[in-house]
Formats: structure tokens, sequence, C-alpha cells
């Protein structure tokens, strides 16, 4: 098949990218670069020996996109371009409205015209907001609390939309959890613009040294330890998951939402312990106030993905911190300080 990334040069697009061409997938890349690096497309070509086709447009603009699909015999598009920062997207909610969901709509209108109607939708598992109770299922009420949250909601009802109303589509909503870590060979990874929102990178970045310490925001939570608890799940896992998507769409065409997590939390603390292990540094860290919107815990039930889509998260917790520090020693600048 030949797919369609959008934001394909990305932190999970080039893993999923690398994961496509491996599986011996043809990839058509579209990416404007405002939150990714070309570079790591040059590395997903070197890593999967194989070449791909990558264009450096916005998904706004309707003529451009027009463009790439009638000059590739697209099957299928996953969909991964967005702005997904959710303290910015508060303070900057018409840039992620327009950029996220102005985007979305241009895509959809030119693959109805292009007739492709099979879309892969990188969502999150922030429409569910702060959830009653956890593992999180997909039939949990859905209520996103920040506009984020709210464009990747307003996405899935577009698309659920558009299947009722012409049945010929085929969706796959995935709902992810926390995606850390990078590919085992270091070249491609995480490199977030400034100062990171993730908390891996941020604790990669302190314990070889670029800030100070982590800050830990809030340390009473009805939790073990106190501190946050999410679902962290190993960034090619997640990759996998978009290919066993496009198979069950292919097999078995329709609509479906899945999560993709690990059904299974660790506290912020943890995290910090699992990294100093995998470096073999002490990482300091001081506890600050809770952050408005934080939920005290928030991990899946992915037995839906187990079910439908023969997936499942193989990846412990040791092997995302081993491979998230390999990425960062081995780029200390990102992207921008290697070859």
């Amino acid at each position: 098949m030949t797919i369609l990334l959008t934001g394909g040069a990305g932190y999970i697009g080039s893993h999923t990218c690398l994961e496509l061409l491996r599986a011996g997938h043809q990839v058509v890349v579209v990416d404007n670069l405002s939150n990714s690096h070309a570079k790591a497309l040059d590395r997903v070509r070197k890593l999967a020996g194989k070449d791909l086709v990558f264009h450096r447009e916005d998904l706004r603009d309707a003529l451009a996109m027009e463009r790439i699909f009638s000059t590739a015999d697209i099957t299928a598009v996953i969909h991964f371009a967005a702005l997904k920062a959710v303290g910015e997207s508060v303070q900057k909610p018409l840039l992620y409205w327009d950029n996220n969901v102005t985007g979305t709509l241009v895509l959809l209108e030119q693959m109805e015209k292009a007739g492709v109607r099979t879309m892969v939708f990188s969502s999150s598992c922030t429409v569910y907001g702060d959830p009653a109770s956890v593992p999180i299922r997909e039939d949990f009420p859905l209520s996103a609390v920040n506009p984020y949250g709210m464009t990747k909601l307003t996405c899935e009802r577009i698309l659920g939309d558009i299947y009722r109303g012409d049945p010929a589509w085929n969706v796959a909503l995935l709902r992810y959890f926390n995606p850390v870590g990078a590919d085992p060979s270091g070249e491609i990874g995480e490199d977030p613009n400034g100062i990171p929102s993730n908390l891996v990178p941020y604790i990669t970045q302190v314990a070889i040294g670029k800030h100070p310490e982590v800050l830990v925001y809030g340390n009473d939570y009805p939790t073990p330890d106190g501190t946050g608890v999410r679902d962290f799940i190993h960034v090619t896992d997640l990759s996998i998951g978009h290919l066993r998507a496009l198979e069950r769409l292919e097999a078995c065409p329709g609509f479906l939402v899945c999560n993709l997590g690990t059904g299974r939390g660790y506290s912020v603390l943890e995290m910090i312990k699992a990294m100093e292990q995998a470096s073999g540094r002490k990482i300091p860290y001081r506890i600050a106030p809770r952050r408005s919107g934080d939920v005290a815990e928030a991990w899946a039930d992915p037995s839906r993905a187990r079910a439908e889509l023969g997936w499942s998260a193989t990846r412990g917790l040791d092997q995302m911190c081993e491979d998230a520090w390999n990425w960062q020693v081995k780029n200390p600048e990102g992207y921008g300080g290697g070859s």
C-alpha cells in the first residue's frame, strides 16, 4: 500500500514511517516542519534502507494537498499532523483550532475528492478528561478539559459524522496514552522545541545537564507515592499499533476506536527512579504545586486493541527508559546537533 503520513517527520510520525517501510509499504510524508525535522526522515531512510517521498506543505493549503493526492496512488492516510502542547493550547486556542481542526477538514475534503476513504487518526487520552475510574475504557464519557483535547475530540466527531453519512469510509481512532522512548538505534527520537512539555524528555535533559532539576507538580494525589500516575508506552509499540489498525481496516472495513496503552500506570517518581537506573545518574527533582487540569491517574484498558487489532505493547519500562536515554546521549542537541 501507499500510505500518506501527515506530520510524518514528527516524533511518532517518524517512528511509524520507519515501521511502515520495514513492513514493505510505500510512504508519502506531508509535514510543514513547524515542530519537526526533515533530518528525521533522512535517518528513517537510512535505517530502513528504503526511500520515501516528502512534501513540505501545510495541510491547510488545499491546492498543495490536491497536488499531492494527484501525484501518488495513495491507499490510506495516517493523520498525525497537529499541535499538541496542552499548556500552549490554553494560551493560544485559536492557533490550535485552526491548525488541528481546519487542517483536518481540508485533508478530509481532499481525500474525498481523490477517492481515498481510509484513515487512521491520531487521537489522545485527553478526550476522556478527568476519568471517574481507571483503567480507562473506550466507552467512558468523553469530556476534554483543554483546547488541545477539544480539538482531538472534535476531529473524532467529524470522522464519526463522515462515516455515518457514508459507510464507504474506513476509520480507526487511536487514543494514545503517553508515548516515550526511541528507536533502539538512537537515530530517531523525541526532539521537542524549547523546554519539553512531556515528562520523559524533560527528565533525560535534566540527567544530561541541560536543566537543573525536574519539577514534580504535586505530591498529594491519592496515588501510592502522591505523584501523578500515567500509562507510558514505547513509541515503537505505538507505531506498530498503526500498522495493525491499517491491516484491520483492510481486512474488516468500518469504524473502530481503540486505546493504545500498556494497561499499567507509573508515577512521576517511579519514572525518575527508572531513568536514574537507565542513565546511571542521580536526577534531582523538586516538588511544585499541582498544575490546573492535571488528573491523579490515567491509564488504559487496552483489551479492545488486543481483541480487534491483535496488538499489545511488548516493551517494558526498562526498555522505554534505556532507549530514551540512548537517544539523548547520542543526540544531546536533538536533530540540530547531529549529522
